[in-house]
């Protein structure tokens, strides 16, 4: 009978032991995983129209190339999405602008566009 008791205290100190041990605790989150920053029109496209293609010469509100006014949102998602803006600007034979393609523009629009044409 002594070694039945000792046997039961055993395995119930064991038992203890083991479901403290056993059970998992998660350590706070100190580094999250960031959220990917989106592209919108006002933040990063629109300094590169107006730089690169609604110049003077080029597709002002004055005198728009191709009838083609480049100066706000709206006339440039519009030319993103049913125009050909993405189009000429990775065209190789036909880029705008004309200077040749800027592979910094071209991710930008890109990445616009994936991002859902966002104005701000």
């Amino acid at each position: 009978m002594k070694n039945v008791t000792k046997s039961l205290f055993v395995l119930s100190v064991s038992l203890f032991f083991f479901n403290c041990s056993s059970s998992e605790v998660t350590p706070p989150d100190n580094n999250p995983t960031p959220t990917a920053t989106k592209t919108t029109y006002d933040k990063d496209v629109k300094t590169l129209i107006n730089n690169s293609c609604a110049t003077s010469a080029c597709h002002d509100a004055v005198s728009p190339q191709a009838g083609l006014p480049l100066t706000n949102y709206t006339q440039v998602k519009n030319a993103a999405q049913n125009g050909n803006l993405i189009a000429r600007i990775n065209s190789s034979s036909n880029p705008m602008p004309p200077s040749g393609q800027n592979s910094t523009v071209v991710a930008i629009i890109a990445k616009w566009k994936t991002d859902g044409y966002l104005e701000n």
